[in-house]
Protein backbone atom coordinates (compact mmCIF):
# COMPACT_ATOMS: atom_id res chain seq x y z
CA UNK A 1 0.00 0.00 0.00
CA UNK A 2 1.25 3.26 -0.63
CA UNK A 3 1.29 6.13 1.92
CA UNK A 4 1.26 10.34 2.16
CA UNK A 5 1.62 12.13 4.75
CA UNK A 6 -0.55 15.72 4.44
CA UNK A 7 0.87 17.91 7.04
CA UNK A 8 3.33 20.86 7.29
CA UNK A 9 6.86 20.26 7.47
CA UNK A 10 7.22 21.26 11.24
CA UNK A 11 4.86 18.97 11.94
CA UNK A 12 6.47 15.85 10.08
CA UNK A 13 9.43 16.57 11.42
CA UNK A 14 8.04 16.65 15.09
CA UNK A 15 6.13 13.47 14.51
CA UNK A 16 8.48 10.83 12.33
CA UNK A 17 12.23 10.72 14.09
CA UNK A 18 14.62 8.56 11.80
CA UNK A 19 13.49 5.33 13.19
CA UNK A 20 9.74 6.26 13.09
CA UNK A 21 10.42 7.45 9.62
CA UNK A 22 12.45 3.68 8.78
CA UNK A 23 9.10 1.99 9.94
CA UNK A 24 7.02 3.95 7.94
CA UNK A 25 9.04 3.34 5.23
CA UNK A 26 9.30 -0.53 5.85
CA UNK A 27 5.49 -0.98 6.61
CA UNK A 28 4.41 0.91 2.75
CA UNK A 29 5.04 2.26 -0.18
CA UNK A 30 5.95 6.13 0.63
CA UNK A 31 5.25 8.59 -2.49
CA UNK A 32 7.71 10.51 -3.71
CA UNK A 33 7.95 13.22 -1.84
CA UNK A 34 6.76 11.36 0.96
CA UNK A 35 4.84 14.13 2.83
CA UNK A 36 3.09 17.48 1.48
CA UNK A 37 1.53 20.55 2.99
CA UNK A 38 -1.18 20.56 0.23
CA UNK A 39 -1.98 18.84 -2.90
CA UNK A 40 -1.79 21.91 -5.44
CA UNK A 41 1.69 21.19 -6.68
CA UNK A 42 1.53 17.26 -6.04
CA UNK A 43 2.25 14.83 -8.70
CA UNK A 44 -1.03 13.87 -9.98
CA UNK A 45 0.15 10.15 -10.11
CA UNK A 46 1.54 9.49 -7.59
CA UNK A 47 -1.76 11.09 -5.81
CA UNK A 48 -3.46 8.36 -8.07
CA UNK A 49 -1.70 5.91 -5.87
CA UNK A 50 -2.20 7.11 -2.23
CA UNK A 51 -4.16 4.34 -0.13
CA UNK A 52 -3.36 5.98 3.20
CA UNK A 53 -3.33 9.23 4.18
CA UNK A 54 -1.35 10.23 7.34
CA UNK A 55 -2.66 13.84 9.12
CA UNK A 56 -1.82 15.96 11.67
CA UNK A 57 -1.83 19.21 13.70
CA UNK A 58 -2.70 21.94 10.75
CA UNK A 59 -3.27 19.25 7.79
CA UNK A 60 -5.79 20.66 5.50
CA UNK A 61 -10.01 19.87 5.60
CA UNK A 62 -10.09 16.96 3.45
CA UNK A 63 -12.84 18.11 1.18
CA UNK A 64 -14.67 17.51 -2.07
CA UNK A 65 -11.47 18.53 -4.21
CA UNK A 66 -9.08 16.88 -1.94
CA UNK A 67 -10.72 13.52 -2.30
CA UNK A 68 -11.58 13.47 -5.71
CA UNK A 69 -7.72 13.80 -6.15
CA UNK A 70 -7.76 10.37 -4.02
CA UNK A 71 -9.27 7.76 -5.86
CA UNK A 72 -7.62 4.78 -3.99
CA UNK A 73 -7.61 6.47 -0.68
CA UNK A 74 -9.10 3.79 1.59
CA UNK A 75 -8.09 5.44 5.39
CA UNK A 76 -6.91 8.42 6.73
CA UNK A 77 -4.95 8.11 10.24
CA UNK A 78 -4.40 10.98 12.42
CA UNK A 79 -1.28 11.54 14.21
CA UNK A 80 -3.43 13.92 16.65
CA UNK A 81 -6.60 14.20 18.59
CA UNK A 82 -9.73 15.33 17.22
CA UNK A 83 -10.32 15.12 13.66
CA UNK A 84 -13.34 17.67 13.62
CA UNK A 85 -11.84 20.40 11.59
CA UNK A 86 -10.12 17.67 9.19
CA UNK A 87 -12.88 15.56 7.61
CA UNK A 88 -15.67 16.35 6.06
CA UNK A 89 -18.87 14.70 4.94
CA UNK A 90 -17.11 13.18 2.05
CA UNK A 91 -14.95 11.23 3.65
CA UNK A 92 -17.60 9.27 5.29
CA UNK A 93 -19.97 8.83 2.51
CA UNK A 94 -16.71 7.29 0.32
CA UNK A 95 -16.47 4.81 3.40
CA UNK A 96 -12.49 5.82 4.21
CA UNK A 97 -11.87 4.65 7.60
CA UNK A 98 -10.73 7.19 9.53
CA UNK A 99 -8.09 6.85 13.10
CA UNK A 100 -7.51 9.50 15.62
CA UNK A 101 -4.66 8.82 18.33
CA UNK A 102 -6.64 10.71 20.58
CA UNK A 103 -6.47 7.98 22.93
CA UNK A 104 -2.43 8.79 22.87
CA UNK A 105 -3.03 12.77 23.15
CA UNK A 106 -5.04 12.30 26.39
CA UNK A 107 -2.12 10.51 28.55
CA UNK A 108 0.17 13.75 29.27
CA UNK A 109 -3.19 15.85 29.70
CA UNK A 110 -4.36 13.23 32.49
CA UNK A 111 -0.90 13.03 33.69
CA UNK A 112 -0.71 17.05 33.74
CA UNK A 113 -4.51 16.84 35.21
CA UNK A 114 -3.66 14.46 38.41
CA UNK A 115 -0.51 16.69 39.45
CA UNK A 116 -2.47 19.59 38.96
CA UNK A 117 -5.27 17.74 41.75
CA UNK A 118 -2.41 17.14 43.79
CA UNK A 119 -1.01 20.32 43.92
CA UNK A 120 -4.25 22.29 44.29
CA UNK A 121 -5.04 19.22 47.49
CA UNK A 122 -2.12 21.43 48.76
CA UNK A 123 -2.60 24.71 47.60
CA UNK A 124 0.85 24.60 46.41
CA UNK A 125 0.57 26.63 43.27
CA UNK A 126 -1.34 29.54 45.38
CA UNK A 127 0.93 29.49 48.38
CA UNK A 128 3.60 29.53 46.06
CA UNK A 129 2.30 32.96 44.63
CA UNK A 130 1.87 34.03 47.97
CA UNK A 131 5.27 33.65 49.00
CA UNK A 132 6.82 35.91 46.13
CA UNK A 133 4.47 39.10 48.33
CA UNK A 134 4.99 37.88 51.97
CA UNK A 135 9.12 36.94 51.56
CA UNK A 136 10.20 35.93 55.26
CA UNK A 137 6.49 35.76 56.78
CA UNK A 138 4.62 33.01 56.76
CA UNK A 139 1.37 34.39 58.58
CA UNK A 140 -0.52 33.52 54.68
CA UNK A 141 0.30 29.61 55.31
CA UNK A 142 -3.37 28.83 56.38
CA UNK A 143 -5.27 31.53 54.86
CA UNK A 144 -6.79 29.22 51.00
CA UNK A 145 -8.28 26.90 53.32
CA UNK A 146 -7.76 23.47 54.14
CA UNK A 147 -4.10 21.65 52.75
CA UNK A 148 -4.55 18.21 52.08
CA UNK A 149 -5.08 15.44 49.78
CA UNK A 150 -6.62 12.80 52.38
CA UNK A 151 -9.98 12.18 51.83
CA UNK A 152 -10.41 14.72 48.72
CA UNK A 153 -13.88 14.98 47.00
CA UNK A 154 -13.02 15.60 43.07
CA UNK A 155 -15.34 16.30 40.72
CA UNK A 156 -14.83 15.18 37.07
CA UNK A 157 -17.18 16.75 34.49
CA UNK A 158 -16.75 14.68 31.14
CA UNK A 159 -16.12 11.07 31.17
CA UNK A 160 -14.36 11.45 28.67
CA UNK A 161 -10.57 9.87 27.46
CA UNK A 162 -8.72 12.36 29.51
CA UNK A 163 -11.26 12.25 32.42
CA UNK A 164 -11.61 8.13 32.35
CA UNK A 165 -7.96 8.72 32.87
CA UNK A 166 -7.45 10.82 35.23
CA UNK A 167 -10.49 8.94 37.07
CA UNK A 168 -7.90 5.89 37.19
CA UNK A 169 -4.90 7.93 38.09
CA UNK A 170 -7.08 9.19 41.02
CA UNK A 171 -7.15 6.18 42.82
CA UNK A 172 -3.20 6.01 44.07
CA UNK A 173 -4.70 9.23 46.54
CA UNK A 174 -5.54 8.19 49.98
CA UNK A 175 -9.72 7.87 50.58
CA UNK A 176 -10.14 9.99 47.38
CA UNK A 177 -14.29 10.04 46.73
CA UNK A 178 -14.46 11.08 42.81
CA UNK A 179 -17.80 11.99 41.43
CA UNK A 180 -18.67 12.19 37.33
CA UNK A 181 -21.19 13.69 35.72
CA UNK A 182 -21.67 13.60 32.27
CA UNK A 183 -24.97 12.52 31.08
CA UNK A 184 -23.56 10.37 28.49
CA UNK A 185 -21.77 8.28 30.53
CA UNK A 186 -22.52 4.74 30.83
CA UNK A 187 -23.21 4.19 34.79
CA UNK A 188 -21.59 0.45 34.85
CA UNK A 189 -18.22 2.45 33.45
CA UNK A 190 -18.12 5.08 35.75
CA UNK A 191 -18.42 2.78 38.79
CA UNK A 192 -16.11 0.03 37.41
CA UNK A 193 -13.60 3.18 36.80
CA UNK A 194 -14.06 3.67 40.90
CA UNK A 195 -16.08 6.69 40.27
CA UNK A 196 -19.32 7.79 41.34
CA UNK A 197 -21.96 9.51 38.16
CA UNK A 198 -24.20 12.12 39.83
CA UNK A 199 -25.81 15.32 38.27
CA UNK A 200 -23.67 18.56 37.71
CA UNK A 201 -25.49 20.27 40.27
CA UNK A 202 -25.53 18.25 42.92
CA UNK A 203 -21.78 17.41 42.32
CA UNK A 204 -20.49 21.24 42.69
CA UNK A 205 -21.43 21.73 46.63
CA UNK A 206 -19.29 18.58 47.78
CA UNK A 207 -15.79 18.86 45.33
CA UNK A 208 -12.86 20.38 46.67
CA UNK A 209 -11.38 19.69 43.30
CA UNK A 210 -13.66 20.54 39.87
CA UNK A 211 -11.56 19.32 36.99
CA UNK A 212 -13.21 19.80 33.51
CA UNK A 213 -13.04 17.20 30.60
CA UNK A 214 -16.18 17.69 28.53
CA UNK A 215 -16.47 18.19 24.73
CA UNK A 216 -16.76 21.73 23.54
CA UNK A 217 -20.11 21.48 21.72
CA UNK A 218 -22.82 24.05 21.30
CA UNK A 219 -24.67 22.45 24.33
CA UNK A 220 -21.09 22.70 26.57
CA UNK A 221 -20.13 26.52 25.83
CA UNK A 222 -19.55 28.28 28.92
CA UNK A 223 -21.24 24.53 30.49
CA UNK A 224 -19.09 25.76 34.01
CA UNK A 225 -20.60 29.41 34.42
CA UNK A 226 -21.62 32.14 37.22
CA UNK A 227 -24.62 30.12 38.86
CA UNK A 228 -22.22 27.02 38.50
CA UNK A 229 -19.23 28.22 40.44
CA UNK A 230 -21.58 29.98 43.13
CA UNK A 231 -22.34 26.51 44.04
CA UNK A 232 -18.68 25.44 44.94
CA UNK A 233 -17.59 25.45 48.23
CA UNK A 234 -15.31 28.17 49.23
CA UNK A 235 -11.50 27.65 48.67
CA UNK A 236 -12.33 24.50 45.93
CA UNK A 237 -10.19 24.93 42.98
CA UNK A 238 -11.58 24.37 39.07
CA UNK A 239 -9.38 22.75 36.81
CA UNK A 240 -9.45 23.17 33.13
CA UNK A 241 -7.22 21.52 30.53
CA UNK A 242 -10.16 20.90 28.62
CA UNK A 243 -11.38 23.57 26.22
CA UNK A 244 -11.34 27.52 27.54
CA UNK A 245 -15.05 28.08 26.63
CA UNK A 246 -15.97 25.61 28.35
CA UNK A 247 -16.19 28.23 31.52
CA UNK A 248 -17.26 31.75 31.71
CA UNK A 249 -13.91 33.43 32.01
CA UNK A 250 -16.01 36.56 32.93
CA UNK A 251 -17.82 34.72 35.89
CA UNK A 252 -14.05 33.00 36.98
CA UNK A 253 -12.54 36.35 37.00
CA UNK A 254 -15.23 37.82 39.33
CA UNK A 255 -15.48 34.71 41.55
CA UNK A 256 -11.82 34.51 41.76
CA UNK A 257 -11.25 38.70 42.53
CA UNK A 258 -13.05 37.79 45.69
CA UNK A 259 -10.44 34.56 46.74
CA UNK A 260 -13.36 32.73 47.19
CA UNK A 261 -12.11 29.84 45.13
CA UNK A 262 -8.86 29.17 43.09
CA UNK A 263 -8.09 28.00 39.73
CA UNK A 264 -5.59 26.66 37.41
CA UNK A 265 -6.17 26.88 34.24
CA UNK A 266 -4.07 25.55 30.75
CA UNK A 267 -6.68 26.75 28.65
CA UNK A 268 -8.80 29.76 28.36
CA UNK A 269 -11.09 32.12 26.65
CA UNK A 270 -9.62 33.66 24.28
CA UNK A 271 -6.79 32.03 24.41
CA UNK A 272 -4.03 33.48 25.51
CA UNK A 273 -6.43 36.18 27.61
CA UNK A 274 -6.02 39.23 26.88
CA UNK A 275 -3.18 41.35 28.94
CA UNK A 276 -5.62 43.32 30.76
CA UNK A 277 -7.45 40.10 32.08
CA UNK A 278 -7.70 40.14 36.59
CA UNK A 279 -6.80 36.28 36.82
CA UNK A 280 -2.77 37.00 35.63
CA UNK A 281 -2.43 39.06 38.73
CA UNK A 282 -4.43 36.96 41.23
CA UNK A 283 -2.72 34.90 43.36
CA UNK A 284 -5.08 32.31 43.76
CA UNK A 285 -4.72 31.54 40.18
CA UNK A 286 -2.52 29.70 37.99
CA UNK A 287 -2.58 29.91 33.92
CA UNK A 288 -0.27 27.57 31.86
CA UNK A 289 0.16 28.12 28.33
CA UNK A 290 -1.28 25.09 26.63
CA UNK A 291 1.19 22.49 27.70
CA UNK A 292 -1.12 19.78 28.72
CA UNK A 293 -1.65 18.32 25.77
CA UNK A 294 1.31 16.14 23.95
CA UNK A 295 4.95 18.09 23.72
CA UNK A 296 8.33 17.40 22.55
CA UNK A 297 8.87 13.37 23.30
CA UNK A 298 5.85 13.05 24.17
CA UNK A 299 4.20 13.50 19.97
CA UNK A 300 6.24 10.62 18.99
CA UNK A 301 4.18 8.32 21.33
CA UNK A 302 1.46 9.46 18.84
CA UNK A 303 3.21 9.01 16.12
CA UNK A 304 3.63 5.18 17.37
CA UNK A 305 -0.15 5.14 18.03
CA UNK A 306 -0.70 6.16 14.05
CA UNK A 307 2.18 3.40 13.20
CA UNK A 308 0.52 0.57 14.73
CA UNK A 309 -2.80 1.56 12.87
CA UNK A 310 -1.00 1.87 9.98
CA UNK A 311 -0.05 -1.66 10.72
CA UNK A 312 -3.09 -2.83 11.49
CA UNK A 313 -4.22 -1.80 7.85
CA UNK A 314 -1.87 -3.91 6.42
CA UNK A 315 -2.67 -6.94 8.40
CA UNK A 316 -6.27 -6.60 7.97
CA UNK A 317 -7.05 -6.06 11.62
CA UNK A 318 -9.66 -3.47 13.01
CA UNK A 319 -8.11 -0.24 13.38
CA UNK A 320 -7.71 -0.09 17.23
CA UNK A 321 -8.97 4.11 17.47
CA UNK A 322 -11.51 4.32 14.57
CA UNK A 323 -13.32 7.27 14.59
CA UNK A 324 -16.87 6.88 13.42
CA UNK A 325 -19.46 9.75 12.17
CA UNK A 326 -21.47 9.64 14.91
CA UNK A 327 -19.00 10.28 17.29
CA UNK A 328 -18.40 13.74 15.99
CA UNK A 329 -21.39 14.88 17.71
CA UNK A 330 -20.79 13.63 21.13
CA UNK A 331 -16.51 14.23 20.92
CA UNK A 332 -14.28 17.43 21.39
Amino acid sequence: MTALALMNAQTFADQFDDRRLDRLRSLITPTDPLRADDLEAFPAGELAEVDILLTGWGSPHLDRSILDRLPRLTAVVHCGGSVKSLVSPGVWQRGIAVSSAAEANAIPVAEFTFAAVVLAGKKAPFLAADARRHRDDWSYRHSRGPMSNLGLTVGIVGFSKVGRRVVDRLRQLEDVTCLVADPFADPKAVRGGGARLVSLHSMLPEVDVLSIHAPLLPSTHHLIGADELALLPDHATVINTARGALLDTAALEAECRTGRLHAILDVTEPEPLPATSVLYDLPNVMITPHIAGSLDTEILRITDAALDEVERILTGRPLRSEVVEDDLGLSA
